[in-house]
């Protein structure tokens, strides 16, 4: 006997493959945003600094570090409003990124970084554009 398989766009629920990457990229871009915020207030996985351009210290008068306790924070916030509302969130980090990628490419020798978060502010705009998707869905508010 064959069975008839529903094609990928009559699929439902968690076997959507639709419903799958937005859930995907919901989880990453609220953990990922959380874990390095916190990061940048004990440097265990980098020495976050390394990455500011002096300028940033210029504009606004503080020591570097004080300035990645602001990002940490900043961070942290956005993690928080993907998972609270992805939509809106995931613009939040897309932003957030496009300003890490100006920083970057102020200074030298961190154009590969740049480009890895050219890449994670288009998977964000992605984020953004699956939560509309799962948001007009009926009776669905996950992607508000």
């Amino acid at each position: 006997m064959v069975t008839h398989q529903p094609s990928i766009a009559t699929r439902t629920g968690v076997h959507s493959p639709v419903r799958q990457a937005f859930l995907l990229l919901r989880t990453v871009f609220t953990i990922a945003p959380i874990l390095f915020g916190l990061d940048k207030f004990t440097n265990l996985l980098t020495d976050w600094t390394q990455y500011l351009a002096p300028v940033a210290t210029q504009v606004i008068p503080v020591s570097a570090q004080q300035f990645m306790y602001g990002v940490g924070v900043v961070e942290i916030l956005a993690g928080i409003l993907v998972a609270w509302r992805p939509r809106i969130g995931a613009l939040v980090v897309a932003a957030w990124l496009l300003g890490i990628i100006i920083n970057l490419l102020v200074l030298p020798g961190f154009f590969d970084v740049a480009l890895r978060d050219f890449g994670l502010l288009v998977g964000a705009l992605a984020l953004n554009r699956l939560a509309t998707a799962e948001s007009r869905r009926a009776g669905d508010v996950i992607g508000k």
